[in-house]
C-alpha cells in the first residue's frame, strides 16, 4: 500500500481522544482500518489547559490506533475546535499584468492574497481561506477561471482565523510526540465532509456539531461555506447543570443524562420516578423524571435559540433547502433533533455518514464524525494536488505555524 493512501485524523475533543487511521479510495470514499480513542484529560471547552495531560491522552489514542490498524503513526490531519475561532467572507479583486491576458495559478494565489488583506485582532492569524466564487470581467460565479482570458479577476472567500497561541499549543503537543501535522481543519469543516452530500451543499444545509464542551456549526449554500463558527457550549455543560440541580455526582449526572434523560417535555413523565442504584461512594435515590428533562430542555433550548441567532447573521434560514444535519456525541441525546426543529422550524436529520466502509460500529457513531471528516478531507486534498506540490501547498495554508519547514 503507498504512504500516500493512508491518513490518520486526530480530535482532540473536550471529553475524548479520536484517532482515525483510514486508506482513502480513488472514487473518494474511504475505508477505515482502525480506531483509537481514550477519555480526554486537560481539555477545557476544546482547548487545552493542562499540557501534559493532553500530550499524554493523545499518546494513549494514537497507540490504540496503531494497534488496532496494524499501522505506525508518523503523521496526522488535526481538527480544531475552540471559542476563539471566529469567520467573515471578503472579496480579493486582483487585475491581470498587462504582459498576459489568461489566468494562471499564480492569479488565482494573488486574489487571495488581496482577500487577506485584512485586519485581524493582533494575537490572531488566519486558519483557512475558503473560495465560495469566482468572477471574471463581471462574468459572476465562475467554478474555474484558470486559463480564461481577462483583465480583472475576483473572488469571494470564507475566511477563518483564531488565537495563534491556541493553535500553536495544539501543535507543540503532537511535536512532542514525534508526529508531523498535514494540515488544521475546523472541525465543522471536517464533519460536513461525511454528514453532507454534493446535493445538499448545493440546496443549502446546516451542519451542527454538538461535542462535550463546544457546539460547532458550518452553513452551505449554493455549494459554498458561507458561515461557520463556534460556541462555548456542549454536553458537558447539560451535565453540569443536572449534576448541580439534582445535586448529583459528575460522573452519574453524565450516566443518567445518556441512559434516562431527554431533551422533551411529555405529560406521561410527570409522575415518573427514576431509581439510582448505590455506588463506589454513592448512596442511591429516587430522581423525578420530569426535573431531569427540565434541566435537559433548557439547557438545550438556550443553546439551539443562542445557535439559531448566530447563523440568522449569516443566512437567511430558507436558504436552508436541505435543513440541518446533526452530528457529534451529543446529537444521540433523546429528543434533541425534535427540539431543534421546533427552534429552527427546518427539517433536522442525524445522518449515517457517507461512502464509508471498515467497521459499521464507528461511522454509526455520530461521535467520531470529526475524526473521519478528516479522513475524507485528507483524501479529497491528496486527489486534487499533484502529489509533488502537495507538501508546498500544505505550507501555504497553514503558513507561520510552521517555523521548521
Amino acid at each position: 500500500m503507498r504512504r500516500e493512501q493512508l491518513f490518520v485524523g486526530l480530535e482532540i475533543g473536550t471529553t475524548k481522544i479520536c484517532v482515525i487511521v483510514a486508506e482513502g479510495l480513488p472514487d473518494g470514499s474511504i475505508h477505515i482500518l482502525g480506531v483509537g480513542d481514550t477519555p480526554s484529560r486537560g481539555i477545557r471547552k476544546g482547548e487545552i489547559i493542562d499540557f501534559a495531560s493532553v500530550t499524554e491522552c493523545v499518546r494513549e489514542a494514537i497507540i490504540d490506533a496503531e494497534e488496532k490498524s496494524n499501522v505506525e503513526i508518523r503523521s496526522v490531519w488535526v481538527a480544531l475546535s475552540g471559542g476563539h475561532l471566529q469567520s467573515f467572507n471578503n472579496r480579493g479583486i486582483w487585475i491581470l499584468p498587462d504582459d498576459h491576458d489568461a489566468i494562471t495559478q499564480e492569479d488565482l494565489r494573488m486574489v487571495e492574497i488581496n482577500a487577506k488583506e485584512v485586519t485581524l485582532p493582533s494575537a490572531n492569524a488566519f486558519l483557512h481561506t475558503i473560495i465560495q466564487n469566482y468572477h471574471v470581467d463581471g462574468n459572476r460565479n465562475v467554478i474555474d477561471p484558470e486559463g480564461m482570458i481577462a483583465s480583472r479577476l475576483e473572488a469571494d472567500f470564507h475566511i477563518v482565523h483564531g488565537v495563534k497561541n491556541r493553535i500553536q499549543n495544539t501543535l507543540r503537543c503532537l511535536e512532542s510526540l514525534k508526529l508531523d501535522v498535514e494540515d488544521i481543519v475546523m472541525n465543522s469543516l471536517a464533519s460536513a465532509q461525511v454528514v453532507l452530500t454534493q446535493q445538499q451543499k448545493d440546496l443549502g444545509a446546516l451542519v451542527i456539531d454538538i461535542g462535550g464542551g463546544t457546539t460547532d456549526f458550518l452553513i452551505y449554500i449554493d455549494g459554498a461555506v458561507r458561515h461557520s463558527g463556534v460556541l462555548a457550549l456542549g454536553g458537558d455543560h447539560i451535565t453540569n447543570d443536572i449534576s448541580i440541580g439534582l445535586r448529583l455526582p459528575i460522573a452519574r449526572s453524565e450516566l443518567l443524562k445518556i441512559e434516562e434523560g431527554s431533551a422533551l417535555l411529555t405529560a406521561s413523565m410527570n409522575e415518573q420516578k427514576i431509581h439510582l442504584k448505590n455506588d463506589t461512594l454513592f448512596s442511591g435515590c429516587e430522581i423525578d423524571r420530569k426535573a431531569l428533562n427540565l434541566i435537559i430542555h433548557a439547557r438545550v433550548n438556550e443553546l439551539m435559540q443562542l445557535l439559531r441567532r448566530e447563523v440568522e447573521r449569516g443566512c437567511h434560514l430558507d436558504l436552508l433547502g436541505a435543513g440541518i444535519m446533526l452530528t457529534g456525541g451529543c446529537s444521540k441525546l433523546r429528543g434533541i433533533k425534535k427540539l431543534t426543529e421546533e427552534v429552527f422550524q427546518l427539517p433536522v436529520s442525524v445522518p449515517l455518514l457517507s461512502n464509508i466502509s471498515g467497521p459499521t460500529s464507528t461511522f454509526e457513531n455520530p461521535e467520531f464524525s470529526t475524526a473521519i471528516g478528516l479522513t475524507k478531507y485528507a483524501n479529497a486534498v491528496y486527489t486534487a494536488i499533484p502529489h509533488e506540490n502537495f507538501f508546498s501547498k500544505i505550507t501555504d495554508v497553514l503558513g507561520g505555524f510552521f517555523g521548521r519547514r
